[in-house]
This record gives C-alpha cells, sequence and structure tokens, in this order.
C-alpha cells in the first residue's frame, strides 16, 4: 500500500507535466474568464457573466486566433442583438421570437461569409441577448460586456503560449518533417528486405495521416508571417524564412504520400524487381536523410549554403534511373514506369528542400483553408462587391434615363 502511493502520485503528476503547454493554456483561459467576470461585473451591470461567456469563446492558444476569435464575436453579437431586438418588437418574447431569431441570424452570419465559430456564435448571442429582462438598456449593457470579454480574451490569450508564433510554427516543421523522414527510411529498410503488400499498406497509411498535418502547417505559418508583419519585436526575416520552410515541407510531404503510394501499387502488382530493390532502398534512405538535415531546429538559424544532403538524393535518384533503364527490355514496362516516378519525386523532394523550385515561389500559396477564416471574404472584398452590384442594378434600372 505505501508502495502503490508514491507510483498513483508519481503518475497523475506525469499527467500533468508532460503536457505543460495544454495545462498553461486551461490555467490562462480560466484566469481570463475570472478576470472577465469581474471586470464586466464592475463597468457594467451584471455585465460578468456576459462577459466571461464571451471571454472563454474567444480565447485561442494564440493572440492571433484570438483576436481573429473576438472579430467575429464582436460581429456576432451586433447581428445577434440587431435581429433579436427586432424579434421581440415584432412577436413580443416567446417561441416564435426565439425561432425566427436564429433562423435569421444564421442567414446573415452565412450572407456575410463569416467562418464557422462566428456562425455559431451569432445566434448564440442574440439568445443571450433576448435573455430574461430585456430592454433597450438591457442591450447596450450586454453589448458592452461582450466587448470587455473579447477584449480580455485578447490581452490573455498573449499568455496562453510559452513561445511565439515563429517558435511554434518552428516546433511544428521539425515534427512533421521528423515523421516524414522516420517514414521514408521506413520504406527504405523494407524495400531492402522485400516488403509486403500488408507493410506498404502500413506505409500508405501513415503518409495519409502525415497529410492530415498540413492544414496546421499552412495556418501557423501564415500565423507566423502575419504576426511579424505588426509586432514590432518579430523579424520579419525570419518569419518569411519560416513560411517559406513551410510550402517547401508541404510540397515534401506529397511526394512523400506519392511514394508510398507507389510502393503499395508495386506490391499489388507482384512487388520490385530484385535488380532495382537496392538502388530504390539508397534513394529512399538518401531522400530520409535529406529531410532530417534540412529541417532540423537547429538549422532555422543556421547558414543552408551546403547543399551536400539534396546532392546525394539527387544522384541517387539519377543512379536509380539509369538501373531502371538498364533493365527495361526484361522488366515489367508498368514496374519501369513507377520506378521513373519515385525519381521524379525524389527530385522534387531535393528542389523543395533548397527552395530553388518557381512554384514555391512564383505560385501563390492560399493562407489557409477558408473554412478556418472567422470571415471567408474580408468585409473590404465584401464592400467591393456589394457596390458593383448596386452599381450594375442602377445602370440597368435608370441607364436609359441619363
Amino acid at each position: 500500500m505505501v508502495t502503490m502511493r508514491p507510483k498513483i502520485f508519481s503518475k497523475v503528476f506525469h499527467l500533468f507535466a508532460d503536457r505543460r503547454v495544454w495545462v498553461r493554456q486551461i490555467a490562462v483561459a480560466g484566469i481570463a474568464g475570472a478576470v472577465s467576470w469581474q471586470v464586466g461585473d464592475l463597468l457594467i451591470t451584471d455585465g460578468g457573466v456576459v462577459a466571461a461567456i464571451v471571454c472563454s469563446l474567444s480565447i485561442r492558444v494564440s493572440l492571433h486566433k484570438s483576436i481573429r476569435e473576438g472579430f467575429g464575436q464582436i460581429v456576432g453579437t451586433v447581428i445577434g442583438a440587431s435581429v433579436a431586438l427586432f424579434a421581440v418588437s415584432v412577436f413580443n418574447m416567446g417561441f416564435i421570437a426565439v425561432g425566427i431569431t436564429v433562423v435569421m441570424c444564421s442567414v446573415v452570419a452565412r450572407a456575410l461569409h463569416l467562418g464557422e465559430v462566428a456562425s455559431v456564435n451569432v445566434p448564440v448571442t442574440a439568445l443571450i441577448v433576448i435573455g430574461p429582462g430585456l430592454s433597450g438598456t438591457t442591450a447596450l449593457h450586454r453589448l458592452g460586456s461582450t466587448l470587455i470579454g473579447a477584449a480580455i480574451a485578447i490581452v490573455f490569450s498573449y499568455f496562453s503560449h510559452p513561445k511565439t508564433p515563429v517558435g511554434r510554427a518552428i516546433d511544428l516543421i521539425t515534427n512533421v518533417s521528423h515523421k516524414a523522414a522516420n517514414l521514408l527510411a521506413e520504406m527504405s529498410e523494407g524495400v531492402a528486405a522485400g516488403y509486403t503488400q500488408k507493410e506498404a499498406g502500413n506505409w500508405l497509411a501513415k503518409a495519409r495521416l502525415l497529410i492530415e498535418d498540413i492544414p496546421a502547417l499552412r495556418s501557423q505559418s501564415v500565423e507566423a508571417r502575419g504576426h511579424a508583419r505588426w509586432f514590432p519585436t518579430a523579424e520579419k526575416d525570419e518569419a518569411e524564412d519560416v513560411y517559406i520552410r513551410g510550402i517547401a515541407l508541404e510540397h515534401t510531404v506529397v511526394q512523400v504520400r506519392t511514394i508510398a503510394r507507389t510502393l503499395f501499387d508495386s506490391a499489388v502488382s507482384g512487388g520490385i524487381a530484385d535488380s532495382t530493390k537496392k538502388q530504390i532502398a539508397v534513394a529512399l534512405s538518401a531522400a530520409s536523410f535529406a529531410i532530417s538535415s534540412k529541417f532540423e531546429e537547429d538549422n532555422f538559424s543556421a547558414d543552408d549554403s551546403n547543399q551536400s544532403a539534396t546532392e546525394d538524393a539527387r544522384e541517387a535518384g539519377a543512379a536509380l534511373a539509369e538501373s531502371l533503364i538498364e533493365d527495361a527490355k526484361d522488366a515489367d514496362q508498368e514496374q519501369i514506369v513507377r520506378g521513373l516516378s519515385m525519381v521524379a519525386n525524389i527530385d522534387r523532394i531535393a528542389d523543395s528542400l533548397d527552395q530553388n523550385s518557381p512554384a514555391l515561389k512564383d505560385v501563390s500559396t492560399p493562407d489557409e483553408p477558408s473554412r478556418q477564416k472567422v470571415m471567408a471574404i474580408s468585409p473590404i472584398d465584401q464592400t467591393l462587391n456589394l457596390s458593383k452590384r448596386i452599381r450594375k442594378s442602377f445602370k440597368k434600372l435608370f441607364g436609359k434615363y441619363f
């Protein structure tokens, strides 16, 4: 019994010690909610509840995201309050007013292209506004409480994470690149030993999971660059370099998944010829080493002039291509095509790692998926589009008179 207690205490301790970032985030969120409650009650009569709710909805793991969430919450509050007051003034308080409020808020949020979070917050805020004791003064109080909660969430979100957006982007890039390099190394060893279709299926499954890291990688890279544009202590050059590295890693991960699919298709068709197993294994190993050497955290501040790792990968790919061409007469044509496609994948990986491919810098990359934005279309673009529609409609109706 005595020996079990220390083990239990140790296990509980490690549950929190191994999740320091999460513990910090929930601690900051709790403190922010408590402060919102206190400040809301001090500045506005009974404003603490609404301020704490809005703060909890708006606070995120970074200052950048909390500003977006806070802005979306404020927009949702204005829309929700206006629609709620209109519905209640026409239908009085009741189930009809509630139903109309929720439906109209959802429609307006969709028309304004608000993101998923803000679209949900609009009807939620409307229901808060039309709660017990509704009046014009109460609505204004709750609007003010919402502003207080969003502002406090923005302030406290600065302390939610121990690292800057650039630091978080570097950590994520290092983690994803480590997984990509390990997967290529695993495939290299499997090809050399003679892999089975089941093993190839496991590689393909891991590669698909790796692809799912791309949205988070892109979002964090965008946040790092956006943060550097307006935060005075941030290094713009460093943030831009991290952003390009994120794009390069995204291209690299896509090639890794393609290689995994090619190996799986080869296994389904009878396997790889013994004459090319060694060259394929060497090429995959060289690509794995190139990724790990380029994306190690220490290399983010180091001189990247040495291109030996990527050159080795290119040479290994060229050797594989020569071997495939030599076996072209006797080997299956489909297997040769698959082998040459892996050569092309390795070349693309090397070009991405060297950041010399026009695909990285000459092609504009979307900042992040629109579903992750607070507003899928910026207010400026929406205003311009609306003004164009109004002008066109005006010309159609009254153009013949002028």
